[in-house]
C-alpha cells in the first residue's frame, strides 16, 4: 500500500463510517487518495459500492476533514492512519480495519505485544468489580497490557488495576475524544493517558450511541491476544466482544460467577461453551508463555486474587473543607509553596496512610515529583503509587513538568 496523506484517510472513514468493510476497496484503489481522485465513474465501474455509498462519498467534504485536523492540533490528539508506525499491526488484518485512530497519551501502547482485553457489565456487582481490579492488577504486574473500553463498571476497574500495578493500559472509546461522555470518569481517562492511551476510531465530536459501542468492541479484541469476560449478561456488549475475538482467532477467557445472578449468565455461558475459566492471572498468561516468556513474569501471575488489596477509589467523596496551611516545609521549594489557606477535599478515612502524607505535601500551584519525595521521606515508587491512587479518586492531577496539584 502506497503512502497516503491523512486527510484522504479521514475523508474515506467519514464517508463510509466507522466499522465499514474496506479491504476490497483498498485492494482495488490501493489508497484513499487514489480512490478520491478516481471519481464517481471508477467507483461505479469497480462494482464494490452501492448507490448509497457512492452518494456518501460524493457528500463527504474536505471542509469537515479540515475541522477534524484543526481540532486534533488544538487538543493535542494524535491522528494515526495505517501509514503510521503507531498503527497496530494486529488491526491491519481486519476486513473492517479502522482507517483512522485518534489518540491521547502514549499511543505506542497500541502495539504492545502481550495485550489482554478485559470487559464486562457497567452495572457490576461488588464481586465483579473487585475481581476485575485485582485480576487486572496481577496481569499488569506480570507484564500484560490491559485493554478495555473506558466505561463504568468492569472497564474502569480493569484500567484502574493496571495503573495501580504501574502497568500499561489502553482504552478504546465508543465516542469522539472531545465528547464529554461519562464526566464522572474524566479523572480515570486522564490517568490512563499517563500509563498508556485513550483512543477512538470516531472523529473528535462524534457522540456516543447504541451503535458506536458494538463497532468499537472489535478493536478491543483486535489488538489483544485474548479477551477476559469478568461479569456479563447473555445479551451484553461484552459477549459481542467475545464473539469478535472468536472470529478474529483470539482466545476467550471468562471468570466463573454466581449461577443465580443474571449478570453472570454470559460469562458462565462462555465457559460452558469452551472459554477457559479464570481463577488467577496465571490461567490467562500461561497460554502465551511459550511465545512471550521473556515478556511475562508468571511468578507474579501465580498470586491468588484474594491476597490483593482492593482500592475503592469510587467511594462517595466528602465535602471540601478549608485547610489552614502551615509554614511551608523547608524540603519544598518556597516558590512552589502556597501562601494562603487553600481548600482541600477531605480524604476518605480508609485511604492509605502514604496517600494522606503525599496529599498533605501538595498544593494548588503544583509540586514537582522530586520535591514530593523529599517532603514526605517516602521512596519514589511509593510516592508514584499513592499519586496514582489520589489521581483515580480525582483529588490530584498531573501538570506539565512532572508537577502534581490538588483539584
Amino acid at each position: 500500500m502506497s503512502f497516503c496523506p491523512v486527510e484522504y484517510w479521514i475523508w474515506l472513514q467519514n464517508a463510509l463510517g466507522a466499522g465499514a468493510r474496506t479491504d476490497e476497496l483498498l485492494a482495488y484503489f490501493r489508497t484513499p487518495e487514489e480512490m478520491y481522485k478516481a471519481g464517481e465513474y471508477e467507483w461505479r465501474l469497480s462494482g464494490l459500492l452501492t448507490q448509497k455509498k457512492i452518494e456518501a462519498l460524493k457528500s463527504s467534504s474536505f471542509e469537515k476533514t479540515t475541522e477534524i485536523i484543526n481540532e486534533c492540533r488544538q487538543k493535542g490528539y494524535r491522528i494515526i492512519t495505517p501509514d503510521d508506525n503507531l498503527f497496530p499491526n494486529r488491526l491491519k488484518n481486519l476486513a473492517d480495519m479502522p482507517l483512522v485512530l485518534y489518540g491521547m497519551g502514549d499511543c505506542s501502547v497500541l502495539n504492545d505485544v502481550v495485550s489482554i482485553g478485559m470487559v464486562g457489565t457497567r452495572n457490576a456487582s461488588n464481586y465483579g468489580i473487585e475481581t476485575a481490579q485485582k485480576l487486572s492488577f496481577l496481569l499488569a504486574l506480570s507484564g500484560a497490557t490491559i485493554v478495555s473500553g473506558g466505561a463504568l463498571g468492569i472497564d474502569s476497574e480493569a484500567h484502574a488495576g493496571a495503573m495501580l500495578a504501574k502497568g500499561r493500559t489502553l482504552a478504546f472509546l465508543g465516542c469522539g475524544l472531545s465528547v464529554n461522555y461519562l464526566a464522572e470518569n474524566a479523572s480515570l481517562r486522564r490517568a490512563i493517558t499517563r500509563y498508556g492511551a485513550v483512543v477512538s476510531e470516531y472523529s473528535p465530536f462524534t457522540p456516543a450511541s447504541r451503535t458506536t459501542f458494538p463497532i468499537r468492541n472489535r478493536l478491543i479484541s483486535g489488538v489483544s491476544l485474548g479477551v477476559v469476560v469478568v461479569e456479563a449478561g447473555v445479551k451484553s456488549g461484552s459477549l459481542i466482544t467475545a464473539n469478535y475475538a472468536l472470529e478474529q482467532g483470539k482466545d476467550v477467557f471468562a471468570v466463573p460467577g454466581d449461577i443465580v445472578r443474571s449478570s453472570f449468565d454470559g460469562a458462565n455461558y462462555l465457559i460452558k461453551n469452551g472459554a477457559k475459566p479464570v481463577f488467577n492471572a496465571e490461567d490467562v498468561l500461561s497460554e502465551y508463555e511459550y511465545l512471550y516468556g521473556d515478556l511475562i513474569d508468571l511468578s507474579n501471575a501465580k498470586t491468588t486474587i484474594a491476597s490483593v488489596p482492593y482500592v475503592d477509589y469510587r467511594r462517595k467523596k466528602q465535602n471540601s473543607q478549608s485547610v489552614e496551611v502551615k509554614k511551608p516545609d523547608s524540603k519544598i521549594k518556597s516558590d512552589e509553596a502556597p501562601v494562603k489557606p487553600i481548600s482541600k477535599k477531605a480524604l476518605p478515612d480508609d485511604i492509605s496512610n502514604e496517600a494522606k502524607i503525599v496529599y498533605s505535601a501538595l498544593n494548588e500551584q503544583g509540586v514537582h515529583i522530586d520535591d514530593i519525595v523529599r517532603a514526605t521521606d517516602l521512596k519514589m515508587n511509593i510516592v508514584l503509587s499513592t499519586l496514582t491512587e489520589l489521581e483515580l479518586y480525582g483529588f490530584v492531577e498531573l501538570e506539565n513538568g512532572k508537577k502534581y496539584k490538588i483539584i
